[in-house]
């Protein structure tokens, strides 16, 4: 196995922070924004930070907005120990492009995100990640959103040599559950891609690391988190994860629409204006869900983590 592989499934049993994209306020990319929010969740210690994952907008960035993002975040991520896990997608002539743009760029691996092709077919899917894995000359990341593939799809996904894990963000948990099960023969490491308030039952079924959004806003709360369960103190995690459950809870309004809206507006509440969201997004929250947010965010801010 090689080092980058190695140096990556160690990170990923971490946190992969989901950096937001910054808009100046012509609705452009803000690099300076952006580059000072990854220099300090980098230097907060966090493991992974995927660029331009959902979070980041991914699917509201032009092509070239992206690759601002990656090489922005790679340059940033420097000032701390982060890996950078550049996030491709849409068609996979654009994912193989990107991809190669953001290794030359310096990205330490890739994360394919989930193919949304209405018309794709579940196997066709995991040939997607495979073949992304083939044209990659640093380990790739599958971003799996659905449980539609088959236990064999993932056990080809996870043993693949590039592969370097599946970070699973469907709260299907008994497939979960069989996934690990048929690939614990395999080095693949299997990831929460439900954040915080999911972690603890990811970690019982055998998964191991996080993704969090949170991390934007609380880091030292993510990392508390993840060193309780890494103890497997479930207790401690709990008592950590309710305090931030209404911020998570928020998240899910409007279909999810609001799920980076909330972060964004938590961020604006502690100081840092990273613009707002762009449609098809939630772009602000009412009145009511805003003073709910600043609830959330003053008592979390008044506790040590």
């Amino acid at each position: 196995m090689s080092d980058a592989i190695a140096k990556l499934r160690q990170a990923l049993t971490g946190i992969s922070g989901v950096p937001v994209t910054p808009y100046a306020a012509d609705g452009s990319v803000d690099a300076g924004a952006l580059h000072a929010l990854i220099a300090r969740l980098s230097q907060a210690g966090v493991h992974n930070l995927m660029a331009a994952g959902n979070t980041g907008e991914f699917f509201a960035l032009s092509l070239e907005e992206i690759r601002l993002v990656h090489r922005v975040t790679i340059e940033a991520a420097t000032t701390g120990g982060s890996l950078v896990s550049a996030a491709v997608g849409r068609s996979l002539v654009e994912a193989k492009a990107l991809a190669r743009d953001a290794i030359a760029a310096g990205a330490d691996a890739i994360m394919g995100h989930h193919p949304m092709d209405p018309f794709a077919a579940p196997a066709a899917q995991a040939r997607y990640f495979l073949e992304l894995a083939d044209s990659s000359s640093v380990p790739v990341i599958a971003y799996v959103r659905s449980d539609a593939l088959s236990v064999d799809d993932f056990r080809r996904m996870a043993g693949h040599a590039n592969i370097a894990g599946i970070k699973y963000a469907s709260p299907n948990l008994m497939q979960l559950a069989e996934a690990i099960r048929a690939t614990r023969d395999l080095p693949a490491v299997w990831v929460c891609g439900l954040a915080e308030g999911w972690a603890p039952a990811f970690y019982a079924m055998g998964a191991r690391g996080f993704t969090s959004g949170l991390v934007n806003v609380f880091p030292k709360r993510s990392l508390a988190i993840h060193a309780a369960l890494q103890e497997n103190d479930f207790a401690r995690a709990r008592a950590l994860i309710d305090g931030i459950a209404g911020f998570e809870a928020l998240r899910t309004r409007y279909a999810n629409g609001a799920n980076v809206t909330v972060v964004k507006e938590a961020l604006g509440l502690i100081g840092e204006n990273v613009g707002p969201v762009r449609r098809p997004g939630m772009e602000a929250l009412d009145e009511n869900e805003r003073a709910s947010l600043r609830r959330i965010v003053e008592a979390v801010a008044a506790e040590a983590v």
